[in-house]
């Protein structure tokens, strides 16, 4: 985990928006990202806390997270990044406003355009492509990136999708690259958090999974699955059904030649004395290490609740 003490460099490069142009960026997630989900729904607490994440917690958190992260493994600035997945554009904002040149691309229109309107009242230039990531290493053939970076990504494709992408992005980089992956659930993990709202749900099969959907207390995820067909199979997996070392392993190289070169790791979060205690108390700690016995030759990246991982390429 990077010391925050010596992360001055970064907080300098922080972009501040005035109310004016903070407006803008709200006004433009209402009227994109927002304008598909059921009317009244952002008058909900949870509508109004969703579009609060997207106008600044996302931000924010990258900052203080995710950026000093990245850059302890090797300095932004200066440096190329293809980032798949920018989604509504806090994490692109967040690496741009550190002099990285960013290509950021994203399935999904309406989230580009919050994307690009967002970094344009920054002043920030970043090129926006729409496409799927299984597109990317024809897209940018022969262009050099210092970085690949899957933002919240790879549990949202087709199986088929997630190797095709990893395995050619992980081709495209020269020797020294980083690949990165960012807020990734781990199918390893006992309950899923991200999605169902389930214990082992993502241990499960696909099929069986989507028919155990039906006991999760997630509004608008429980009644949508009960006819498997390709149609609702597809939209079924887009809404994540996470990833694990298998992946890696199968399109990269094995786990023992694979160079991770950094994790963010649970405890890295609790860094006072009693919060320290009470992590070594907790039942994440103690699953943890029952996985650190079961595999004990997997890097500990692999075995949190989500993948934050940066892999050099060798």
């Amino acid at each position: 985990m990077p010391n925050s003490s010596s992360d001055g460099h970064i907080q300098a490069n922080f972009r501040a928006l005035d109310k004016l142009k903070a407006d803008s960026i709200e006004s433009s997630l209402r009227r994109n990202y927002f304008a598909r989900f059921p009317e009244g729904y952002l008058a909900t607490d949870r509508g109004l806390d969703d579009l609060a994440s997207h106008l600044f917690q996302r931000l924010e958190t990258n900052r203080k997270m995710i950026v000093p992260w990245l850059d302890d493994a090797r300095p932004l600035s200066d440096s190329s990044i293809l980032e798949i997945g920018c989604g509504t554009g806090a994490s692109t904002v967040a690496l741009a406003e550190q002099g990285a040149t960013v290509v950021a691309i994203d399935l999904d229109e309406d989230s580009l355009v919050v994307a690009n309107e967002r970094c344009q009242t920054y002043g920030l230039d970043v090129d926006f492509v729409q496409a799927n990531a299984t597109e990317v290493s024809k897209l940018f053939s022969g262009r050099h990136f210092d970085y690949i970076i899957f933002s919240a990504a790879l549990e949202h494709m087709t199986l088929p999708e997630r190797m095709s992408a990893m395995g050619a992005t992980w081709q495209m980089l020269a020797k020294g690259g980083l690949w990165c992956v960012i807020e990734t659930p781990n199918r390893l993990w006992y309950y899923d958090l991200h999605t169902s709202l389930l214990p082992f749900h993502m241990w499960l099969p696909d099929e069986l999974a989507f028919k155990y959907s039906r006991f999760s207390p997630r509004n608008n995820y429980r009644e949508l699955y009960r006819e498997y067909t390709g149609e609702s199979k597809l939209h079924f997996l887009r809404r994540g059904r996470g990833v694990s070392f298998h992946e890696f392993e199968l399109t990269m190289k094995p786990l023992g030649e694979l160079r991770v070169m950094s994790s963010l790791k649970m405890r890295d979060r609790h860094s006072g004395l009693w919060e320290r205690i009470r992590w070594r108390r907790s039942l994440e700690y103690k699953y943890i290490s029952l996985l650190q016995k079961i595999a004990p030759e997997l890097d500990e990246g692999f075995l949190q609740e989500m993948l934050y991982l940066i892999i050099e390429k060798d």
